[in-house]
């Protein structure tokens, strides 16, 4: 079997040298080039396994190579040299369908990892020829077999990905879904909540930390970078994380390096980052609460997922998918009309609340059979233009343990009760009374969310972690805990 392929374009002879001397060593036949005319030759006559192009060219750009082989149908992998410090070019680039990019000076190291995954990646799209790459996004909507279609395409790029949705419109699957299909699917993957890490551990938990490093650090330990390297990286809830570590993070996906707390050195990292946040981040960049530099590299290339109400198509087949899932295959189903009822409800915590609900309703079921009255939800259906009114679907009446209260009631004392003062009252006493004001808002956010806090927080405008340390102040607890 014949060894693959490169082509390497770039004008500067001592440069295209050195990189035919390392993919050489490395096993590889090289095809060289010193212009886009040139290269467009070569390209034409043979298949190669991956394209090394740089940016500025004699006759023209590699941006222009780029486009080109990502329109040619070949699905050959192209990666960019960008100079130093230009990595708008190297966004560009990957936004023009680049797998990767390479700043120069080119470190060696580096360009053996970043030719390996493009091998891999030449490989995993050979294979891929004899058949399709099962899917775990269930559905048959024109939305999920678009989404279906922009994966495919990403899992192809190392370019980072954005992806933005609703709470429970299904981020972190369609993740996992990109590194499955990409050339790193054999490595790990790494999900990380970032609103849910306090901030004085941040540094430590993503960057790893060295024996001694500070009180308590007994042993070396590893972070998130080096626990994804090779593989994948995501970011949930991104918009959550502190503008300090939003600095050490630019710098971490810039120079794929990160250094541990206590080490004098940093050591390379080869990690694809996803991020992901139900806020919109750009609006985050306006208020300044999020870092425009980081925005721009994390946003490259942006994946939308839609809402449950945008694809209740597939309803049907979520339901039964979810069902099996929860009582094992053929053991539960929907009774008439269910179907109908969950079309009419909007699902404002998407798939997630639809595995609620059903969950719920499988737990009030005869023998597996759901019926309407098994439902817990209220469904707003159309009656005449511009008004709505609401159906309730109540649970069947099965004696049930009392409610458990949420909020707790304040202490007793002059504020015990909320009452509500006239335009010319004043409350006794103004810190009880603007805390219980707090507690109650908390409250009835909490309960319209059925105790979900990422989206309480997004009702009330405060970030997850604002909306953990009020509660935690003002001692509300929620039923988990």
């Amino acid at each position: 079997m014949s060894a693959p392929r490169i082509l390497v374009l770039d004008d500067e002879a001592d440069l295209r040298e050195l990189l035919e001397i390392t993919l050489l060593k490395m096993g590889l036949d090289v095809d060289s080039a010193a212009t886009l005319r040139q290269a467009r030759a070569l390209f034409d006559e043979r298949d190669y396994a991956l394209v090394l192009t740089d940016m500025r060219l004699p006759d023209g750009l590699g941006l222009e190579l780029v486009r080109e082989i990502a329109a040619s149908g070949k699905g050959t992998p192209v990666a960019v040299i960008t100079a130093y410090g230009s990595a708008e070019n190297a966004v560009v680039a990957l936004k023009a369908g680049a797998f990767d990019y390479i700043a120069k000076p080119v470190a060696l190291d580096a360009l053996r990892v970043m030719v390996r995954s493009a091998l891999k990646l030449s490989e995993g799209a050979a294979a891929a020829d004899g058949g399709a790459v099962a899917s775990r996004m269930i559905g048959h909507s024109p939305a999920m077999q678009s989404l279906r279609a922009q994966i495919a395409r990403l899992a192809r790029s190392m370019a980072p990905i954005s992806i933005t949705g609703e709470s429970g419109s299904g981020k972190e699957l369609a993740a996992r879904e990109i590194h499955a299909q990409s050339s790193r699917a054999s490595k790990p993957f790494v999900a990380v909540n970032c609103g849910a890490i306090p901030e004085t551990l941040m540094e430590a938990e993503f960057f790893g930390y060295r024996k001694g490093a500070f009180t308590g650090a007994a042993e070396e330990r590893d972070g998130f970078f080096q626990a994804a390297n090779g593989g994948t990286l995501m970011l949930d809830e991104v918009a959550d994380l502190p503008l300090a570590m939003q600095v050490k993070l630019l710098r971490a996906i810039q120079e794929r390096r990160v250094r541990k707390i206590g080490a004098t050195s940093e050591e390379p990292v080869d990690v694809r980052i996803i991020s992901a946040t139900h806020q919109d981040l750009a609006r985050c960049v306006e208020t300044g609460k999020f870092r425009q530099d980081l925005f721009y590299r994390l946003n490259v290339i942006e994946l939308a997922l839609p809402p449950l109400r945008e694809r209740m198509d597939d309803l049907a087949l979520l339901a039964d998918g979810i069902l099996n899932r929860l009582a094992g295959p053929g053991q539960a189903s929907l009774g008439p009309d269910v179907l109908e009822a969950l079309k009419a409800y909007s699902f404002p915590g998407n798939v997630r609340e639809l595995e609620n609900v059903l969950e719920r309703a499988l737990a009030f079921a005869n023998d597996g059979a759901i019926q309407v009255g098994d439902l817990s939800l209220k469904a707003a259906r159309p009656v005449e233009a511009g008004r709505s009114e609401t159906m309730t679907l109540t649970a069947p009446p099965t004696p049930v343990p009392p409610p458990v209260e949420v909020v707790q009631a304040p202490p007793p004392g002059p504020m015990a009760a909320l009452v509500a003062l006239g335009p010319a009252e004043l409350p006794s006493n103004l810190p009880e009374y603007l805390e219980q004001v707090e507690r109650d808002i908390i409250g009835r956010a909490l309960q319209q969310t059925q105790f979900n806090r990422t989206q309480a927080a997004s009702l009330l405008g405060i970030s997850v972690r604002q909306l953990r340390y009020q509660m935690q102040k003002l001692d509300i607890c929620a039923p988990e805990d």
